[in-house]
């Protein structure tokens, strides 16, 4: 026939080995894209446009050229104290809590490949909030270390409960969520007991964290975060970002890609659990944050993957709008930033749910 020939004597046949058609479904989703870093650019302005007009607003408002000469080490005295000192721990704990509960949403969405996988779903702020309890009630007067120490402790308590009872394969789906939603009823009812057992100051001032407020924050209450989030957020994003989008492929397929499962996955879990409960020790467990913005930003960026810087600072932008909502919606009545997101995030939560009862998810 044409094109065919056989082999001169004395040397073996050989076979042209054939063309494979590449797999483009084995390959990790690009890690930036153009649009995804767009957005991420614009949730940061809006996070800090909206955190100078909270540090403008008050009892002696600022204009916000006089918020930026001051925050530039401009300006008056009094400015620079107003600025430097009342105002701007409030507005750094809202840019850290909202960016440490967007990222730790966005881990735990991905780990459980559930859009419900967020820390105040799972339990994981109760946890928080039953360590920060203890400390209050136990230690009275205890300082801004002692409550961050008591979250993480308890967050991470709460976590290997968790874990214990979904196992290693349960750590997906509809199981993780449920077993958190249990322990999370636990430990309200925890919470609620603690409280009651608490002297009226203590209580009170419980009462107040439990709604999840910025008023009165110092740099005390920043700082552990800010510390938290400064190691945190590069080992998170820069060092496990590449092995996450591995782990949205399933185990095996992460585990053929050579990616160290068992390495990888107990580090992520740790430190979205560890920024969830500092976010909670600096703001009280604000809800539905860690929700939303991931589910946010993937709708915006509209690219596959976790999205983890994006989710970070759609997370700030949100917790300051929220607070800036929370102060101007009603004047002379200030909400807690807790009420804003739980009224908001409760409808999308609604919301989400019944898109997914739609696509017969649940």
């Amino acid at each position: 026939m044409k094109g065919t020939s056989a082999p001169p004597p004395g040397r073996p046949a050989t076979r042209r080995p054939s063309r494979l058609p590449l797999r483009p479904h084995t390959r990790p989703p690009s890690r930036y894209t153009p649009r995804a870093a767009a957005v991420t650019v614009a949730c940061a302005l809006v996070a800090s446009g909206v955190g100078v007009l909270l540090i403008g607003g008050g009892d002696y408002p600022m204009p916000p050229g006089a918020v930026l000469r001051a925050l530039l080490g401009g300006g008056g005295p009094a400015e620079t104290f107003i600025v430097h000192e009342l105002r701007l721990p409030r507005v750094a704990t809202a840019l850290a809590a909202g960016a440490a509960l967007g990222l730790a949403g966005a881990v735990f969405q991905s780990l459980a490949r559930n859009p419900l996988g967020s820390p105040d779903l799972l339990g994981l702020t109760q946890g928080a909030a039953t360590g920060v309890l203890l400390t209050i009630v136990l230690a009275g007067g205890a300082g801004s270390l002692a409550v961050a120490g008591g979250a993480a402790g308890g967050g991470l308590a709460a976590g290997l409960v968790i874990y214990a009872l979904t196992g290693r394969n349960g750590l997906h789906g509809t199981r993780l969520v449920l077993t958190g939603i249990g322990v999370a009823a636990i430990l309200t009812g925890v919470n609620g007991y603690l409280i009651t057992r608490a002297q009226i100051t203590e209580a009170a001032r419980a009462v107040l964290w439990l709604t999840g407020s910025l008023d009165g924050r110092d740099w005390g209450d920043a700082g552990p975060l800010l510390a938290a989030l400064a190691v945190l957020a590069p080992v998170v994003i820069a060092g496990c970002g590449r092995s996450l989008r591995m782990l949205e492929l399933g185990d095996d397929a992460a585990h053929a890609l050579g990616t160290p499962v068992g390495r990888v996955r107990p580090v992520l879990l740790a430190a979205a659990v560890l920024l969830a409960a500092l976010a909670a020790a600096a703001a009280g467990p604000v809800a539905f944050v860690a929700l939303t913005a991931p589910r946010l930003a993937a709708a915006l960026t509209r690219a596959p993957g976790p999205n983890l810087l994006p989710a970070t600072v759609m997370g700030a932008a949100l917790m300051v709008t929220a607070d800036l909502a929370g102060q101007r919606l009603f004047p002379g009545h200030q909400l807690p930033v807790g009420v804003v997101t739980g009224l908001v995030g409760g409808g999308y939560l609604l919301w989400l749910l019944a898109a997914q009862r739609r696509t017969g998810r649940i």
